[in-house]
């Protein structure tokens, strides 16, 4: 992971409409930007779960990407939990 700074693991749940509408691939693109490994994946409930691991100011602003108003679709909400980071993932996937 990135040098300096504290690394942290974010998973956020975005609800709204967020499936079928480029979400994914659109915060992929925002992850990699910000230097941060993980992956997002449409869960069945319609939300889109998002994880992403590094520096935690990189993840406190793909926060604040997934709550704004450039997104894909329409974000109604975003849960969020932070932790310690796992180290286990490479690259940005969507699943």
């Amino acid at each position: 992971m990135a040098e300096g700074g504290e690394d942290v693991r974010l998973t956020a749940w975005v609800r709204g409409r967020v499936q079928g509408v480029g979400f994914r691939w659109w915060t992929r693109a925002r992850a990699l930007e910000l230097g941060l490994v993980g992956w997002a994946r449409n869960t069945d409930d319609g939300r889109v779960e998002v994880v992403a691991e590094g520096e935690r100011e990189a993840c406190v602003k793909l926060l604040e990407l997934l709550r704004g108003c450039d997104t894909p679709g329409r974000v109604d909400g975003v849960v969020e939990r932070w932790s310690e980071p796992r180290g286990s993932l490479g690259g940005f996937t969507e699943r």
